[in-house]
């Protein structure tokens, strides 16, 4: 059965905003192999949107190696778009979805293939209150905004986590790697 991975970039203060961040090239080769080993990432439509301005690099490249190799990648990747409003999608490796989160990641999950990621807060917080979720990659960077939407709002049930591993990045920022307990 295929892996499904929620990672997401926060701030200490456990908030989602991805313009408090200043991601650097030791971020976004991080992101590039974390997409290398899956092929199917959800998002829900703000975080689709947001993501959209990768294409942008693919016609006009930054000259910056670790920004233009993560826009190949991430063009590169499936994604499925979870949205009541999006009547199509603008990205030839994206989809909307068809069915309920559930519903999909369930398909999707006994279907062969690499790592399946969540990328988005909505999603995530949909999935744990599913019990769906086999990893988290919280990329906690070193920053506190005081305001913005919580990762962990709404959550239904108490759940216990192993923690797996971590890695620390020069800026500052630390992956924390966790497996609910089950």
């Amino acid at each position: 059965m295929r892996k499904l991975v929620a990672a997401i970039n926060m701030t200490i203060d456990g908030f989602c905003d991805h313009t408090a961040i200043i991601p650097d090239d030791e971020l976004h080769q991080h992101y590039t192999n974390l997409l290398a080993n899956a092929d199917t990432i959800l998002y829900g439509r703000i975080t689709y949107q947001l993501m959209e301005y990768w294409k942008t690099l693919l016609k006009n490249p930054s000259g910056e190696k670790s920004m233009d190799e993560f826009a190949v990648t991430i063009d590169n990747i499936q994604k499925i778009v979870f949205s009541n409003t999006l009547k199509h999608t603008q990205w030839k490796s994206a989809l909307l979805a068809n069915k309920a989160l559930e519903e999909e990641v369930l398909d999707l999950r006994n279907k062969s293939g690499k790592d399946i990621l969540v990328g988005s807060r909505s999603l995530i917080i949909q999935l744990i209150n599913l019990n769906l979720i086999d990893e988290f990659q919280l990329c906690v960077h070193p920053v506190l905004v005081g305001k913005g939407l919580p990762l962990f709002d709404k959550i239904k049930d108490r759940t216990m986590f192993k923690l797996i591993k971590t890695k620390t990045f020069g800026s500052g920022a630390i992956v924390l790697y966790y497996e609910p307990l089950k």
